[in-house]
């Protein structure tokens, strides 16, 4: 449901050398019962800080990334916070409500195949 196809191992872990080499970078693993299910994460993107995160496919549906992030936004005090959601993923969506954020705009661009991608915008 994200905007961007998977990466390939070497070009997934280049990706994340350059997230880690970054000092306004906070991630995070989430474990659930011992088990590795995704990554959290806070950067600044210009003037914004943004949250994001992944749970594994195979863990959707458990309520585990509502608990991870209501975890995380106890670390990242930063305010206001954004996060930006596929418009076409009602979970991920659910998820930032219950959490506290609010709708606070819409924004759209093009992916590399030309597909036009529309997201929401929301803040806490």
């Amino acid at each position: 449901m994200a905007a961007f196809k998977s990466r390939d191992r070497d070009a997934f872990m280049a990706h994340w050398a350059k997230i880690m080499a970054n000092p306004a970078c906070a991630a995070r693993v989430i474990l659930a019962n011992g088990i590795v299910t995704g990554n959290i994460g806070a950067w600044t993107d210009g003037a914004e800080r943004l949250v994001g995160y992944w749970i594994g496919r195979e863990f959707w549906g458990r309520g585990i990334a509502s608990a991870a992030l209501a975890q995380f936004l106890h670390y990242e005090a930063a305010r206001p916070l954004t996060a930006r959601v596929a418009k076409h993923n009602p979970a991920s969506i659910r998820v930032l409500r219950k959490a506290g954020f609010a709708p606070a705009g819409e924004d759209a661009f093009d992916l590399p195949d030309g597909t036009k991608f529309e997201e929401l915008v929301f803040r806490l």
